[in-house]
């Protein structure tokens, strides 16, 4: 498998890179839409071509590149059914995503918002804003909802092999990647942690609504057109 990580220095966004060497179909998983210009250069310097965007839920901190790279490319864009209705394919937990001969599988991991999605691929976790390299994401607008984070991440992340390596969708303290087995022993925020305690710090955050709420969600919702929405 072909891999690379990219980053958008404003919103702290992991973009993903994936390709079947073999038949060179690629995928890119949280796409930014002022990097739109970026990984398409890297998608044709590689020799690749574009074919799935896959999303893990509708973002608040930045628009999405996904209805952009969608009219480039004419690539499918993949999120949960319980997210934006723009997509092309909606898929739900235990779900299989093919990209060549890779095959990328769905988790539906909610409570940072309903419809977030995590997917696994040859070893390989990206986990979107439910799980964070010792940290997870916040619970606070869009539905979202600490236990069932809690659960998600507990019941269907901490069970996969320590091995694992997590890909989180955003990181603001210089880390790039990590594992399961790391995040279950040094996380602060889950290591040795009840449900109830988890639950009872996230209801005590006091955060700031992200900068882009107003315009990244309806946004998003309509893969990142800003303007008169088109037809899907």
């Amino acid at each position: 498998m072909l891999f690379r990580q990219l980053f958008d220095a404003e919103s702290s966004t992991y973009t993903y890179l994936l390709a079947d060497e073999a038949t060179r179909e690629a995928a890119l998983i949280d796409p930014v839409l002022e990097q739109v210009e970026r990984d398409l250069r890297l998608v044709e310097e590689l020799g690749l071509k574009l074919v799935l965007v896959l999303e893990t839920h509708v973002h608040a901190d930045h628009v999405t590149g996904a209805g952009l790279l969608r009219e480039r490319t004419g690539a499918t864009v993949v999120a949960s059914a319980r997210g934006a209705p723009c997509v092309d394919r909606q898929v739900a937990h235990g779900d299989g995503v093919h990209l060549g001969h890779l095959e990328l599988k769905v988790l539906e991991t909610p409570g940072h918002t309903d419809d977030s999605l995590s997917y696994l691929c040859e070893g390989r976790l990206f986990t979107g804003d439910a799980l964070l390299i010792r940290a997870t994401g916040r619970t606070d607008f869009q539905n979202g909802d600490p236990g069932q984070l809690y659960d998600s991440i507990t019941d269907r992340l901490f069970t996969l092999p320590e091995d694992t390596v997590v890909h989180p969708g955003h990181d603001y303290a210089g880390h790039a990647l990590s594992t399961i087995g790391e995040e279950k022993r040094h996380n602060p925020r889950l290591a040795g942690k009840t449900r109830d305690a988890f639950i009872a710090f996230m209801k005590s955050r006091q955060l700031p609504p992200p900068k882009k709420l107003d315009v990244a969600v309806p946004a998003n919702r309509a893969c990142g057109h800003t303007g008169p929405q088109p037809r899907v």
